[in-house]
């Protein structure tokens, strides 16, 4: 389990999109039950079929969303960053978790009792909205990955890793390693070592062991399938809701503070 660091200050949690986003209300009855917890890479968050007991909110790490087979060969369906929450089913009407979800970029987020937020899903239409968009565009995460993975090239399945990785990471250089990769994407490691190869000659990357620095994010950017864009225009309606939901509640804050009082 991911060790617990502290209860979480509010403006700590505010991090992760979605808390950020909830109305004052719900926030508050939600914040003194987080946990802020230590994200270590390799940190094992579910197996598939364990039962939910917590859900979490990463803040600077990134969690992968694995399907394994039976022969244990396993491939990437998803990635959840600052953007989301890791335990969806939880709230999809099951107790359980098809996949596995392990730290893919160590960092650090932040536990909810699971019971809890089922309570809080049931209790407030607003945590509804907001998980359920959320939802909406991890699903189509997942629908692009699978089709990516089949119809599109080594290279620009890496492309798509990186970019999408670099999104959710405040900075330019990314913890992994070669074998990782070849493991969340479902490939050969040597096709992983020929690409990393030839994306560093062309001056795109810098390779060291176990760390990648992007050197031109628009050369990779060149090189990506039409995966990416999808993703990434999913994740940023995604945002905007989330905006919206914070504009609309600080609205009717300024409104209420300029009403008059009887």
């Amino acid at each position: 389990m991911a060790t617990i660091l502290a209860i979480a200050p509010a403006n700590l949690a505010k991090q992760n999109s979605l808390l950020a986003a909830l109305p004052a209300a719900d926030f508050e009855r939600i914040a003194p039950h987080l946990s802020r917890l230590a994200m270590p890479l390799g940190e094992m968050l579910y197996e598939p079929g364990s039962t939910l007991r917590r859900v979490y909110f990463p803040t600077t790490a990134v969690v992968s969303l694995h399907y394994v087979l039976e022969s244990g060969a396993s491939a990437e369906s998803a990635g959840v960053g600052f953007e989301g929450i890791v335990g969806i089913s939880l709230f999809m009407g099951g107790e359980t978790t098809p996949s596995s979800a392990a730290v893919q970029i160590a960092g650090h987020g932040y536990s909810l009792d699971a019971a809890l937020l089922k309570q809080e899903f049931s209790r407030s239409a607003a945590v509804q909205i907001l998980l359920l968009r959320y939802t909406q565009a991890l699903i189509a995460q997942m629908t692009q990955t699978a089709a990516c993975n089949r119809h599109h090239s080594v290279e620009q399945q890496i492309c798509r890793w990186l970019l999408m990785t670099l999104d959710r990471i405040p900075s330019g250089e990314i913890v992994v390693t070669q074998e990782m990769i070849a493991g969340v994407l479902g490939v050969r490691r040597e096709s992983v070592t020929e690409v990393a190869g030839d994306l560093q000659r062309a001056g795109v990357i810098r390779y060291r062991r176990g760390h990648i620095s992007v050197i031109d994010r628009a050369g990779l950017v060149n090189r990506v399938c039409e995966c990416y864009a999808v993703v990434k225009h999913q994740m940023q309606q995604l945002s905007a809701a989330c905006s919206t939901t914070i504009d609309a509640r600080a609205s009717i804050a300024n409104r209420q503070k300029r009403s008059p009082k009887h």
